[in-house]
C-alpha cells in the first residue's frame, strides 16, 4: 500500500468545516441549516471593491511582486499610519490570506521541533499550519470564568524552554471574542523582551470592538520593534473572505528578508484580489461605524439569548464576531453532529462548531461551541429557539 506521510496523518481535521457533510445531508433531506459555525459574514462587499473587479481592463493576467504590488503595499501602509501605525512598505508582505502570512511566519521563525506558546482556545488553524511545519505548540489555557481573559504571565513564564520561539495571541480572539488590554499587552511585551522571542498578533479583526472598547496593536510598541510580527487580513474587515488576500508586517528586516524566501517560492500572490483589496481601502470609514453597530446588535442578541437558555454560559465578547458558549451536554461534538443528522425544529436546525478543535490541550472545550454572529437579527432568533428546543431534546443532556 502507498504510505501517506506522518505529517499528513497528524493533520487535523478544520472543527469548523468537519460538520459540512453531515449538514449537505440535512440539506438533501429538505432541512434548512443556519451556519453558525464559519465566519462568513453576511454583510456586503463594499460597492467599490466589487466595481473594481467588474471594471478590470487588462490585457494580461500578470504576476505581481512576490511582496506584492507596490501600489496596494502603499495603499496598505496608508492604512496602517491612518491607525497609528508608522510602517513602510518594506516593512509587509502582501499574501494569500492571513493563513500564508502565518505559515510564512512559522517558516521563518522555527526549526522542526520549535515550540510556540498560545493561549488556547485559538484560532484552530493554527494546530493544522504548526503540524504542517512541524512546529509545537505549546498551550496555556484561559478560562471561560474569567471571559478567556489572557492567563497569568508567570503561567507563560513556565512554559519558555530553550525551544520556544515566539508567544502568539489573536487579538480580537478568535474563537472567544476577547480583546486584550493594554495591561495585558504590556506584560506580553516584558517576557518577549526578557526572553528574547517573538510576539506574533493575528490581528484581522481590530476594525470590529465593542462597548467604547480600542483595539492595541503590537506594533504600537516601539520597545517590540525587533520582536513583533502581525498577521492580517481583508477577508472579515470587508466582508470579502473570498478574495484570500492578507499581509505579513515586522520592522524586524531579517524577519522580512527571510519570509521573502517563501514568498517568492510561491512566486506572487493573486493579481485581480489584490486589485479588490487596494480598492477596499477607498471604504468609507462610516462603513466599519455600520458595521460594528450591527455586530455589536447581533452580539448582544446572541449572547443575551445564549445565558437566557438553561444550563448555558457564554461570556460576553468585546471584539471580532465570534463568541464561546458551554452547554449543558456531555460531548459538544457528538451534540453538533445529532443537531444536523437527526434534529430539526420547523424545519430547520443549526450548525455550529465543537470547540474542542479549538485546543491543543487534549480532552479540553469538550462541553463548549463557537459560535459566529454574522447572520441577521431575525436568523439568530431562530436559531435561539432551535438551540433550546434541540438541548431540551438531546439525549445527552446534562
Amino acid at each position: 500500500m502507498l504510505a501517506i506521510s506522518k505529517k499528513g496523518l497528524r493533520m487535523p481535521e478544520s472543527p469548523i468545516r468537519k460538520l459540512v457533510p453531515y449538514a449537505e445531508q440535512a440539506v438533501e433531506k429538505g432541512v434548512k441549516v443556519y451556519q453558525l459555525n464559519i465566519g462568513q459574514p453576511d454583510l456586503p462587499t463594499p460597492k467599490v471593491v466589487l466595481d473594481a473587479v467588474r471594471n478590470i481592463d487588462l490585457k494580461i493576467l500578470e504576476y505581481s511582486h512576490s511582496a506584492g504590488f507596490l501600489d496596494y503595499r502603499q495603499a496598505l501602509a496608508r492604512y496602517y499610519r491612518n491607525n497609528g501605525v508608522e510602517i513602510s512598505t518594506s516593512d509587509l508582505i502582501v499574501t494569500t490570506g492571513g493563513s500564508e502570512a502565518l505559515s510564512f511566519t512559522m517558516g521563518t521563525i522555527a526549526d522542526e521541533g520549535d515550540e510556540i506558546i498560545i493561549p488556547e482556545p485559538f484560532y484552530a488553524n493554527y494546530n493544522g499550519f504548526s503540524t504542517a511545519y512541524g512546529v509545537k505548540v505549546v498551550p496555556v489555557t484561559s478560562h471561560l470564568e474569567y471571559n478567556f481573559a489572557l492567563p497569568p504571565i508567570e503561567d507563560f513564564e513556565s512554559l519558555i524552554t530553550e525551544k520556544t520561539r515566539a508567544i502568539l495571541i489573536c487579538n480580537p480572539g478568535n474563537p472567544t471574542g476577547y480583546l486584550y488590554t493594554r495591561e495585558e499587552l504590556e506584560k506580553l511585551k516584558d517576557l518577549v523582551i526578557k526572553h528574547d522571542l517573538y510576539l506574533i498578533a493575528d490581528e484581522v479583526y481590530r476594525e470590529f470592538t465593542y462597548d467604547d472598547q480600542n483595539h492595541i496593536s503590537i506594533l504600537e510598541f516601539e520597545e517590540l520593534e525587533e520582536h513583533a510580527i502581525v498577521i492580517d487580513s481583508v477577508s472579515k474587515r470587508y466582508s470579502m473572505c473570498g478574495a484570500r488576500i492578507g499581509c505579513l508586517i515586522s520592522r524586524n528586516k531579517e524577519v522580512i528578508h527571510t519570509a521573502m524566501k517563501f514568498a517568492q517560492a510561491r512566486l506572487s500572490p493573486p493579481t485581480i484580489e489584490q486589485i479588490a483589496a487596494k480598492a477596499a481601502m477607498d471604504t468609507p470609514s462610516s462603513y466599519f461605524k455600520e458595521v460594528a453597530t450591527e455586530y455589536n446588535k447581533r452580539r448582544n442578541v446572541l449572547v443575551n439569548g445564549l445565558n437566557a437558555i438553561e444550563g448555558v454560559e457564554c461570556p460576553m465578547p468585546k471584539g471580532a464576531f465570534y463568541c464561546v458558549a458551554k452547554l449543558p451536554v456531555d460531548n459538544a461534538d457528538a451534540f453538533a453532529r445529532w443537531m444536523l443528522a437527526e434534529f430539526s425544529h420547523e424545519g430547520a436546525t443549526v450548525m455550529v462548531a465543537p470547540a474542542e478543535g479549538f485546543y491543543a490541550s487534549p480532552n479540553k472545550g469538550l462541553q463548549y461551541v463557537r459560535l459566529a454572529y454574522v447572520l441577521e437579527v431575525e436568523v439568530l432568533e431562530k436559531c435561539l429557539i432551535i438551540l433550546e428546543k434541540a438541548l431540551q431534546a438531546y439525549p445527552g443532556k446534562l
